[in-house]
């Protein structure tokens, strides 16, 4: 007996043409907007490495190795980036050290241990680090915590002091040293470590928490072999964001360290001066063009440094949203 059901597929309905042409015209802008961002990344590099080689090939001294930064004589230009680069690095990875574990236990007691009435309020308030302007930083590190840190510089360098961070420096309450920037830089990139682990903690799968609860597993047990792992990631890029912006500091970091004696070596009771601070403490000077080329020299390095972070950061929390 034939069968009357009618085994056609039913026809496809087509997208009315105001709607093929709305997604055409969002696509184009979207795809423009990225085209700008990557453009002015470039652009910017462009103008910068364009300054800096007239002053490159002026300079009477090794660029990457000499710790001489003299520019007063147009004619007799001298800069390196070694203690720069020296002093910028420790402080930043120094105050990662610290701003990294003190981080990850905010976000941890914000998640799986605080209350959701004391979480909100207290989240909201490490939230608020982020608003502070860096002055107010700076002066607070300057006035008040250098100070205060300085006996404990002392404890260390003199129970510590073979060891090359803790080694002699510019220990004087009347400066601030490499530890005290690195101290103030914790705490101004502790907002952004805090808030990207929180909310990576904050995805870990209930199933999984629910898994480890049913083996009888304690709170710290269930932190540890669930929360932690699946956050790994989301805390790297969190930190590396982190380490990206103690790189870039300037006001915070100059007014710190503006009485300092220059850096001598690796250790964390030098002075000195960061990427930043060197180029803002002579942003009055800029009026010959080699001089200034000097200077956009050494901000072209921390370009570059600041952007392979940031491009480490995305490719960590990229990694994470693949996984």
């Amino acid at each position: 007996m034939p069968s009357d059901t009618n085994t056609e597929p039913a026809p496809v309905k087509s997208r009315p043409p105001h709607s093929q042409r709305a997604e055409v015209v969002f696509r184009s802008l979207a795809t423009a907007a990225g085209a700008i961002i990557v453009a002015s990344i470039a652009l910017i590099a462009l103008f910068l490495l364009i300054r800096a080689v007239p002053s490159l090939r002026a300079d009477q001294v090794n660029f990457f190795t000499s710790t001489e930064f003299s520019t007063t004589n147009a004619d007799d230009l001298r800069f390196g980036i070694r203690d720069l680069l020296m002093v910028t690095v420790l402080s930043s990875v120094f105050a990662l050290a610290i701003a990294v574990p003190i981080g990850v236990g905010i976000a941890l007691f914000l998640t799986h241990y605080a209350p959701k009435t004391l979480a909100r309020p207290f989240a909201m308030l490490v939230d608020l680090l982020a608003a502070v302007p860096s002055i107010v930083f700076g002066l607070w590190g300057f006035l008040v915590l250098a100070p205060e840190l300085e006996p404990v510089q002392r404890f260390l360098n003199e129970n510590l002091g073979w060891f090359f961070l803790f080694a002699d420096g510019n220990l004087s309450s009347y400066g601030g040293t490499i530890f005290t920037a690195g101290v103030v830089l914790a705490v101004m990139i502790l907002p952004i470590i805090t808030s990207v682990s929180r909310e990576v903690f904050h995805l870990t799968p209930v199933s999984h928490i629910e898994a480890a609860q049913a083996l009888g597993a304690t709170k710290w047990e269930v932190v540890r072999m669930t929360v932690l792992p699946y956050g790994r990631s989301g805390v790297i890029a969190g930190s590396m964001l982190g380490l990206g912006r103690a790189l870039g500091e300037t006001i915070a970091v100059l007014v710190v360290l503006r009485t300092s004696a220059q850096a001598g070596g690796w250790s964390l009771f030098d002075g000195g001066y960061t990427f930043a601070s060197k180029i803002a403490s002579a942003a009055s000077e800029f009026s010959s063009p080699l001089p200034t080329g000097a200077y956009i020299a050494a901000g072209f390095v921390l370009f570059a440094l600041t952007f392979v972070v940031n491009a480490l950061a995305r490719l960590a929390a990229g990694g994470k949203v693949n996984g």
